[in-house]
């Protein structure tokens, strides 16, 4: 991670003239009525929150240049699009962060809906804005998310999001509760999404060992995922393009795999790093997960650096 840069902020007449969160709220088709914050570093790292998508990740760019996937979907919600129960997260997919579980994460099974009931479900912000009078000033923003439904499991979710005023990187930290009257289990896979040019001859690292690449666009098929058990306590995953360097680094007590995908045909062209809780059976259904007590937690944690 470089230094951030610091700014002369008796300079300008308002500090947002070098960093800044921006409340917005999308306009246009599909996506009309989406909750989304605009985050600025001023060091050369851009990136929107969708407090109306779970607050993930929608867009980032680096140095003007979008590295994180756009979908045709857009940054709807699922329930604007065709009705299909199991597979709704395939009606909204898209943009760099899809964070998927909390119930299940991959494909549908015992009445769950490919990558569960959280993805895209709207959150309510508590706080967001600029701390330029933290010891390393500060974007950040807050919120929590409720999945519930009575005689069901439910899930309680608080996320907080930081980005260093002036540098190159953010991090994502999660709490996830359960709130039911039922024992329940707590699964997390955060879907990274990655398009052009980042991908265009992009090779993919995890703890120094090379798992794909070079890769180029297009392809003529899909390629299915695959699955690697953590080597290190602390897991770091780069992807190298030529547009920048994205890299990864999560605890693995809590995320022990990582799953990558790629479908990069034309008209598609997604590659996806995922860090997730639990494993995969050979059928692509979830590997058991413990219970927890209702009031009990999990605590996910992601660190996220660009460069050149």
């Amino acid at each position: 991670m470089r230094k951030p840069a610091t700014f002369p902020r008796h300079l300008a007449a308002d500090p947002r003239q070098f960093a800044s969160v921006r409340r917005i709220i999308l306009a246009e088709g599909q996506e009309a009525g989406i909750e989304t914050l605009a985050f600025s570093t001023g060091g050369g790292l851009d990136f929107w929150v969708t407090v109306g998508r779970l607050m993930d990740i929608a867009t980032l760019s680096w140095r003007g240049v979008q590295l994180g996937w756009q979908s045709p979907a857009g940054l709807r919600r699922p329930d604007t699009g065709p009705a299909d129960r199991e597979r709704r997260f395939s009606n909204a997919f898209g943009g760099f962060l899809n964070t998927t579980g909390f119930d299940h994460i991959r494909q549908p099974a015992d009445g769950r809906p490919l990558h569960g009931s959280a993805p895209f479900t709207p959150a309510r912000l508590t706080g967001y804005g600029e701390d330029w009078d933290a010891a390393v000033p500060m974007l950040f923003c807050e919120g929590e998310a409720i999945c519930w439904a009575h005689g069901g499991l439910g899930y309680r979710l608080h996320r907080r999001i930081e980005a260093p005023i002036g540098g190159s990187s953010l991090s994502l930290r999660d709490h996830v509760t359960v709130i039911g009257a039922e024992p329940a289990p707590i699964m997390a896979l955060y879907h990274f999404n990655l398009g052009y040019p980042m991908i265009e001859g992009s090779t993919i690292e995890r703890d120094g060992e090379r798992l794909a690449g070079p890769l180029f666009m297009p392809e003529g098929a899909m390629v299915p995922a695959s699955l690697h058990p953590a080597t290190s306590a602390q897991a770091s995953c780069s992807v190298h393009g030529k547009a920048a360097t994205v890299a990864f680094h999560w605890n693995t007590v809590e995320l022990p795999w990582l799953q990558l995908w790629r479908d990069l045909r034309p008209g598609a062209g997604v590659m996806s790093i995922e860090p997730c809780s639990i494993g995969r059976r050979d059928d692509g259904r979830n590997a058991p997960s413990p219970l927890l007590e209702p009031g009990s937690s999990r605590v996910f944690a992601i660190d996220l650096d660009v460069a050149d």
